[in-house]
């Protein structure tokens, strides 16, 4: 009895354990059965990439330095209170009254209240906090877009990769094939040694070629992975998008029109010139201090130890008018040096303009030379595969000739047709959209 409820009670806990462990691993075997595609790659990424996460902090510190140059305009209001306890008690007759100099236990508040009216220097500060807000904004956008526009580069190439490793498969087999064949035609006497020796070669060669695709694949998908935040063992079937086929579709496109599309979209550009405008704001700042500051200010006193006054509490309230007349020339060297400033973020802003066309137009001949470029090895692989099983090839030279011949066609192919994804990826990058033709989102 005591064994089989020993034995009941082991099953329980392997029946457990394994429940555990199916629960546990669940969720990365079905991840690894779901087909990937390149909307969820770069949603994974940007939910999970620690640059895409920094980004939200960068955008919230912009915030806050707004808030603390808003504080400028807003009351300060602050309280104390103060108990004192004494060895004894003062009291003094003043006529026929009796009055409380200082009492054993002493109670006193104090409620201050100070607002700037004027200040020069905090409506530049303030004009260029905002500015420097939407410049973070932006920026913030343009990391997430060129994070997605890397894993878009990544996938295509961890696809690219995959493609080349199934054509080197195909010489592989295909070297077995003519291996086999020409060792039964030297054993039937039908060829010499030389074609056996030829097509272990080829064989050989092949075999070398498929284990370098592996570790290609391998590295790829370690680089993809850690774009996506996700555990390298965890692999997915990808899936190839659908702008590869629109891409290979395109038609010429009018240069001027997306040069100016892009230059009004890119949000680089559209962070450069917030932040020329925080500079020219920023160089205003000098100027102003020629004008004088007003401040108001105001106190709300209470205490128990009223005293002659026999006043327990008080108040005040003021204005301070403050004006400085001569700084040793600051206020000149400090307007020269923002200018100049501010200058140079204009150049910068006008570089970036000239460098958003080049962008452009680069990328609009890159992507019409990678169309043609497909073209031909479309042709050319279609060319070879006829030839292969159109020709009777007898000798092994031949057929591995052949065989050389549409591995590197299939080779050609796979490259040209990524290359026009990433070309194409390209230019949706120099038009300031996302991988997916949209205007990003900030």
């Amino acid at each position: 009895m005591i064994n089989n409820a020993f034995t009941a009670s082991r099953g329980r806990r392997a029946a457990a354990s394994l429940l555990c462990l199916t629960f546990v691993f669940y969720p990365l075997l079905a991840q690894q059965e779901t087909p990937l595609t390149l909307d969820t790659a770069v949603k994974l990424a940007l939910e999970r990439n620690e640059q895409a996460l920094a980004t939200r902090d960068t955008v919230a510190s912009a915030e806050a330095a707004v808030t603390r140059a808003r504080a400028f305009f807003l009351p300060a209001i602050t309280t104390t209170g103060t108990y004192t306890r004494r060895p004894f008690e003062v009291r003094r007759t003043v006529g026929s009254t009796e009055i409380v100099v200082q009492q054993f236990n002493a109670l006193s508040g104090v409620a201050s209240l100070n607002m700037t009216l004027f200040d020069s220097k905090s409506i530049p500060g303030l004009n260029s906090a905002n500015a420097l807000q939407k410049s973070a904004v932006a920026a913030a956008a343009e990391t997430l877009r060129q994070l997605s526009f890397e894993v878009s580069q990544a996938f295509l190439a961890t696809l690219g990769v995959g493609q080349l490793l199934e054509a080197s498969r195909h010489r592989y087999d295909f070297a077995k094939q003519n291996l086999d064949a020409a060792r039964a035609r030297y054993n039937a006497g039908l060829a010499s040694v030389n074609d056996v020796t030829l097509a272990e070669l080829e064989a050989a060669t092949a075999e070398v070629g498929v284990t370098q695709g592996e570790g290609q694949v391998q590295t790829s998908t370690l680089q993809l992975g850690f774009l996506l935040a996700a555990p390298p063992a965890v692999t997915r079937t990808l899936v190839v998008p659908e702008f590869l086929i629109q891409a290979a579709q395109g038609e010429a496109a009018d240069e001027e029109r997306l040069v100016a599309e892009a230059q009004g979209r890119r949000l680089d550009l559209a962070s450069l010139r917030w932040l020329a405008k925080s500079q020219h704001a920023l160089a205003v700042d000098p100027l102003l201090r020629w004008l004088p500051s007003l401040s108001l200010g105001g106190q709300y006193r209470y205490t128990n130890e009223a005293g002659l006054t026999g006043q327990s509490t008080n108040w005040n309230i003021g204005m301070t008018l403050s004006w400085s007349i001569f700084d040793g020339f600051t206020r000149n060297a400090d307007y020269k040096d923002r200018k100049a400033q501010a200058e140079v973020a204009d150049l910068n802003v006008r570089a970036s303009i000239r460098q958003v066309d080049i962008d452009v137009r680069q990328a609009l001949v890159s992507l019409a030379s990678q169309r043609a470029s497909l073209r031909q090895a479309n042709v050319a692989h279609e060319a070879e595969t006829a030839e292969l099983y159109r020709q009777g090839l007898a000798s092994a030279l031949q057929v591995a000739d052949a065989n050389v011949r549409l591995f590197e066609a299939e080779v050609t192919l796979v490259s040209q047709r990524y290359g026009l994804g990433i070309a194409f990826l390209n230019l949706e990058a120099a038009l300031g959209l996302d991988p997916f033709g949209k205007e990003p989102i900030h």
